[in-house]
């Protein structure tokens, strides 16, 4: 077992961060979870423990926040990890949805994870350590075809953390970026994404995709049990990952998307090396 510490979990009612915290509090670990519904929360993970401290927070709102940090601060001492795993996915073409369903996605999937970050943070650099953990996604490196927004906001995770591990390193402060593929959460269903209130039939393939998509579910294959087990151990590294891969398709994704890239980088090197100044 690793050595215990104090973890602050978001979006803990369901999925991986349910299956964390439960796995976590097994361990020994001290854990303050997040969601939009205390009550909830607290029910699905059935553990009334001193070492549980389930919290209702916006994660929208900044003052919110602060003081699910702070009382997590006052009633464990501490706060070493936290994980920002709190989200939700969202299909559609750029034109199928409104700027009301855009921005509200950046709102929960972005703003809401740099707001923990600058809540947790003061504590964390009071301290000289601490381990900060983004649940990104691998659409964040290779998205598929109607997950625009979604795949934005999850590139927005990863780029913001891989300069917040460099920012944070003098202070003691680690940062990974989690990149997972497909697990079987209810990620699919209905309570958890979100598609275009406006749908445009011209958009064939985008409709085609999302029912592939949709089809996977309860059949993914990645076990959320698993991806909890390797947040733990990364989190009881020296020197963790900057970017985490959890699942045989994400890691067949992103290395092909990286071939990709590698090929196109070099098929226009040429023009790409002319618009220098020349001596």
């Amino acid at each position: 077992m690793s050595t215990p510490k104090t973890w602050f979990v978001t979006g803990a009612s369901q999925g991986l961060g349910l299956a964390l915290v439960k796995r976590l509090l097994r361990e020994g670990h001290q854990v303050a979870a997040t969601s939009r519904n205390k009550e909830t929360l607290a029910q699905a993970v059935g553990n009334t423990s001193a070492a549980f401290l389930p919290l209702q927070a916006d994660l929208g709102s900044d003052a919110s926040v602060q003081a699910a940090i702070a009382q997590t601060i006052s009633t464990f001492g501490r706060l070493d990890v936290v994980v920002n795993n709190a989200g939700y996915g969202i299909g559609g073409s750029i034109e199928e949805l409104t700027d009301a369903e855009t921005r509200q996605a950046f709102d929960v999937n972005v703003f809401g994870t740099l707001n923990v970050c600058r809540q947790a943070l003061p504590h964390l650099r009071q301290q000289g350590a601490g381990h900060i953990i983004n649940i990104s996604s691998i659409a964040a490196l290779a998205g598929a075809t109607g997950w625009a927004v979604y795949s934005a906001t999850k590139a927005a995770v990863s780029a913001f953390t891989e300069i917040l591990a460099q920012d944070v390193a003098s202070f003691g402060i680690k940062a990974t970026v989690v990149e997972p593929g497909g697990f079987r959460t209810n990620f699919l269903t209905a309570e958890s994404l979100a598609l275009p209130q406006q749908p445009i039939a011209a958009y064939e393939d985008v409709r085609a995709s999302h029912a592939r998509y949709l089809q996977l579910n309860g059949s993914q294959g990645g076990d959320p049990e698993k991806a909890a087990a390797a947040l733990i151990e990364i989190a009881a590294e020296a020197n963790p990952p900057l970017h985490l891969l959890l699942g045989q398709d994400a890691y067949n994704r992103a290395t092909s998307k990286l071939e990709a890239l590698g090929q196109n980088f070099q098929a226009w090197r040429e023009l790409t090396l002319s618009t220098g100044f020349t001596n």
